[in-house]
Parts: structure tokens; C-alpha cells; sequence
């Protein structure tokens, strides 16, 4: 039984070299990112509560812009990593193409909707509460926003040529480039949000513009070193040669690829949903919230990336026909990144207390946000199944299925339970985030009977 056990879910060393050498340098990249983010919040956390409600606001609405974005270059990225690995070179260059037009494309679409509607989208967030003022959180959020719209073209350029350059399996590129910029980032964010030297004091319109400089950084360094590195990207290869994208392609992307696209922004929209359901309770759960998040995302690298990995590592097996090896790296995969994330789990909870007292905020936001933190905690592994699920179904195309599974059951589950929780019962606001992050079972359920049924395993160019 232990022998079965090992030879179906435990790799061999040569295995595990190959999967940690692609993820440490993602998980480096985004251990630094959420390192500074942590920072950052820290730092806007001390102008006081109106600002880090009025940031933290802004960021919740970017995320759902974010993942847009994302959703556009990973359509292109369940056929690209599969042409990848068929060494399909003009099929991997016509994806690139086709990241780069989506990017923007929604790029536009969000710069217009955050000028049209970005007051009455942050004011959701927004209610009476003992130490916070909406009016003035609406205004220093409007302030912050305006600046941060100058940084969202870099942001989308650099993931379509990021997602190109990990589906080749180098991923120490972006992660230099990433360092780079968060480096940039933090002592921007110190000397412009404070003043420091020859730098003005700016409060919340610093932070804005140590994010757009930064961003403008790291696309920088992705282009400039993709396009004179030609040899090892060569989907770059008359890329720019024309603007077309095969009917074919183009077509199997969209059918593949828009109910990728739509979970994304739909997935992201319900956690906003859900979040505005907890701002009821008051602006100081929000901030309590945005420390608690901003915390939990530094100990989620870890299974997020190794997630991201599966789509990569069982997409390029896919694209060359080992569907058997797919398999079988998968269910390693799988068991590995849960094994980390209950690791790093027992650690957040020990630990996670500590972060909260760095906070300059109220007594009764750090005990709250000590509370989001030991729960997040407790639900952590079984996030991290649910993420190698829906990567898994992912890489083989199952994008209508990881809708379903992802951004469906966060409007028909999660959303209403939190509405219904918020609005109708008198139960404390850590019962109810932890009642609403424990749906997360339900998704494990799904996950294990999905991926157990190999509908995933399926070559699509």
C-alpha cells in the first residue's frame, strides 16, 4: 500500500529538481512582491485609517482589472505552452499575438470604466465608521486611482511577454526584472509617501507613482531582454511581421480561452462582491481585512506558484502527446504543493499574529486582523488543492469546467452566503469569514472528482 503510494504521488529526485528549479524563481519573484506590498501597507497604514481604507479600496477594484488582464494572456497560454512543448514555434508566436491584443484590449476597457465609474465603485466600499471618514477615504481613493491608470498599459504588456518567456521554461528573467522593480518600488514608496531628501511629501499620491515607475521598469527590462535574446525566444520570430492570427488559432483561443477570460474577471469580481459584504460591518474590518490579506498572500506564494507550475509542466506534456506522463506528474505536483502549503499553514498561524502589531492602527483592527489571519490559516491546504485543481483542468483545456468550478460557485455560493451572513444574522465577523472561507471544502470536492475523471488529459494543438 506505502509502495503504491509512493510510486503514484512521491517523484524522484531528478522530478522534483525539475519542478522546484522552475517555481523558486517565480516563488522569489512573488516573495519579494508581497514583501514590499507588505510594506507598502505598512507605510500607508501609518497616514492612518482613511488612507489605508481608501488604497486598500482601490487595490481590491485593480484586482479585479488584474485578473482580466491575466485571464486574457492565459487563454493564450493553455495553447502556448502546449505549442511550446510540440516545438511549434509560429503557433507559440501566434498566442503571443494574441495576449498582446487581448491585454490591451481590456486595458482600454478598464482605464474607461475607472474614469466613468470609479467614484461610485470605491464609495461600495465605504461606510461610517469610528476613526474613518468615507468623504475623505473617497477622495484620497480617487487620488490614488487617477495615478495608478498611468501604470496599467506596462502592466499588461509585461504579461504577455512574461507568460511567453515562463512558458519556455525561464523564468529567472521575469523574477530578476520583478526584484528589480519592487526594489524601485519600496524606496520610491519611502521617499515620496514621507518625504525623504530632495523627494516632496505626497501621502497616498506617492504610493500611486512609486507603482506606475516601477511597472514602467519591469516591462522595460521583460521587452528589452526578450527582443535581444532571440535565440531563446524565438516565438518572437516575426511577431511584429503583420498583425494577423490564423483563423484556426484564432478561433480555437476563443473557444478555449473566453470562458478563461470571463472566470477570471468574474472570479475576481465575486471576491469583490464578497469583500463589499464584509465592509458592511464597518470601515475597520476593511482595513483589518487589507492587513490580513496583504500578510496571508506573503505565506500563499508557496502554493500559488507551485499551482501555476502544473500548467506549465503537464501543458508542454500534453502538447508533445505524453498524456500518461502528464498524468503522472500531475498527481505529484498536486501532493507536493499541498504538502508545502500545510507547512507554510502552521507557520502563518503561529506567526501571523505578529504582523498586525506593526500596524500605527486601532487595538481593535489588530485583533481583528489577527483573527482573518489564523482562519485564512486554517484554510490554507485546502486552498491550495483547489488551485492545483483548477490549474490542472486548465492545462488541458477545460476552461468551461474551471469556470464553472472557479467563478460560478464564487457568485452562486460564496457571494450569496456572505451576503446572507452580513446582512441577516448577528454572528461576529470572524464567524462569518470563517463560515464563508470554509466553502472552500465544498471546491475540494469538485477538484478531487474532476481531476480523478482525466477529462483534463487532452492535446489541443
Amino acid at each position: 500500500m506505502l509502495a503504491e503510494f509512493k510510486k503514484k504521488y512521491i517523484g524522484s529526485k531528478a522530478f522534483y529538481k525539475r519542478y522546484i528549479f522552475l517555481a523558486t524563481p517565480m516563488i522569489i519573484q512573488n516573495a519579494i512582491t508581497n514583501f514590499v506590498s507588505f510594506l507598502d501597507n505598512i507605510m500607508v497604514g501609518r497616514l492612518g485609517a482613511d488612507s489605508i481604507c481608501a488604497v486598500s479600496t482601490v487595490n481590491q477594484l485593480n484586482f479585479v482589472f488584474m485578473l482580466a488582464v491575466f485571464g486574457a494572456a492565459s487563454a493564450g497560454s493553455i495553447f502556448g505552452a502546449q505549442y511550446y512543448g510540440k516545438g511549434d514555434h509560429k503557433g507559440h508566436m501566434y498566442t503571443f499575438r494574441f495576449k498582446l491584443y487581448g491585454t490591451l484590449l481590456v486595458t482600454i476597457l478598464g482605464i474607461i470604466a475607472f474614469k466613468l465609474f470609479g467614484s461610485q465603485l470605491i464609495s461600495l466600499f465605504l461606510t461610517e465608521s469610528e476613526g474613518a471618514s468615507p468623504e475623505k477615504a473617497l477622495a484620497l481613493g480617487l487620488q490614488y486611482l487617477g495615478i495608478v491608470l498611468v501604470g496599467l498599459i506596462p502592466f499588461a504588456v509585461n504579461q504577455a511577454y512574461s507568460t511567453n518567456i515562463k512558458e519556455t521554461g525561464q523564468t529567472v528573467v521575469p523574477m530578476v526584472a520583478g526584484m528589480i522593480a519592487v526594489a524601485t518600488n519600496a524606496i520610491l514608496d519611502y521617499c515620496l509617501i514621507f518625504g525623504f531628501g530632495p523627494f516632496p511629501k505626497l501621502g497616498v499620491a506617492g504610493a500611486a507613482i512609486a507603482t506606475v515607475i516601477a511597472r514602467y521598469i519591469e516591462a522595460s527590462i521583460v521587452v528589452i531582454w526578450a527582443h535581444t535574446h532571440r535565440s531563446v525566444n524565438k516565438y518572437l520570430e516575426g511577431a511584429y511581421v503583420g498583425f494577423g492570427i490564423p483563423k484556426d488559432i484564432f478561433k480555437s483561443i476563443m473557444i478555449k480561452g473566453t470562458p478563461l477570460m470571463l472566470n477570471e474577471v468574474l472570479w475576481a469580481a465575486g471576491v469583490s462582491a464578497v469583500t463589499q459584504s464584509y465592509s458592511l460591518r464597518g470601515m475597520d474590518v476593511l482595513s483589518a481585512l487589507s492587513i490580513s490579506n496583504t500578510v496571508a498572500n506573503l505565506f500563499n506564494i508557496v502554493f500559488i506558484q507551485l499551482g501555476a507550475c502544473i500548467s506549465i509542466i503537464v501543458g508542454q506534456h500534453l502538447g508533445a502527446g505524453e498524456l500518461e506522463e502528464a498524468k503522472d506528474a500531475d498527481n505529484k505536483m498536486i501532493v507536493f504543493s499541498v504538502f508545502c502549503c500545510t507547512i507554510m499553514a502552521i507557520i502563518m498561524f503561529a506567526c501571523g499574529g505578529l504582523f498586525p502589531q506593526i500596524y500605527n492602527v486601532d487595538a481593535h483592527i489588530r485583533s481583528l486582523a489577527t483573527s482573518f489571519i489564523a482562519v485564512a490559516a486554517v484554510w490554507m491546504p485546502f486552498c491550495s488543492f483547489s488551485h492545483c485543481s483548477y490549474f490542472t483542468l486548465r492545462s488541458g483545456g477545460k476552461t468551461l469546467v474551471t469556470f464553472l468550478f472557479d467563478s460560478v460557485f464564487t457568485w452562486v455560493v460564496m457571494a450569496p452566503f456572505a451576503f446572507v451572513l452580513t446582512r441577516y444574522t448577528s454572528l461576529g465577523i470572524v464567524g462569518v469569514y470563517f463560515l464563508v472561507q470554509g466553502t472552500e471544502l465544498i471546491k475540494n470536492i469538485m477538484g478531487y472528482f474532476m481531476v480523478k475523471s482525466n477529462v483534463w488529459l487532452v492535446k489541443i494543438v
